[in-house]
């Protein structure tokens, strides 16, 4: 599954609200990222993908990742004429990696983080 566009970050206590229908007892978003229409939340238990589909975007999938079915990541930092990083995630079973692209504003190396604390867990 490969997802495409521009990415920037978007308060966690915003998407905490907004996605609380989501979300689980007790469950904390830490981080939450804008794709032009989709989301990405960095929960404590695990990663959510908001995927609005079709023109108007009234249809929503909601991917809920449990942390320990990724089995490795990969960043990519923004070059002179790529200005764009980019975040590979693979998960078990699946060959194809998730993609997610970040706008030069977003920290790639911030969302490595926040994948490596609760991935290594």
């Amino acid at each position: 599954m490969a997802l495409f566009g521009n990415a920037h970050s978007i308060d966690p206590a915003q998407a905490q609200q907004e996605y609380a229908r989501l979300l689980g007892h007790g469950e904390q978003v830490h981080a939450a990222y804008l794709l032009i229409r989709d989301t990405i939340l960095f929960t404590d238990r695990r990663l959510i993908l908001v995927d609005k589909q079709g023109i108007t975007g009234k249809k929503t999938e909601y991917h809920s990742i449990p942390y320990r079915s990724i089995t490795h990541f990969a960043v990519e930092t923004a070059g002179t004429f790529d200005l764009d990083a980019e975040l590979k995630i693979w998960l078990s079973g699946s060959q194809a990696p998730i993609q997610k692209t970040f706008t030069k504003g977003v920290d790639i190396y911030e969302v490595q983080a926040i994948l490596t604390q609760f991935v290594a867990r």
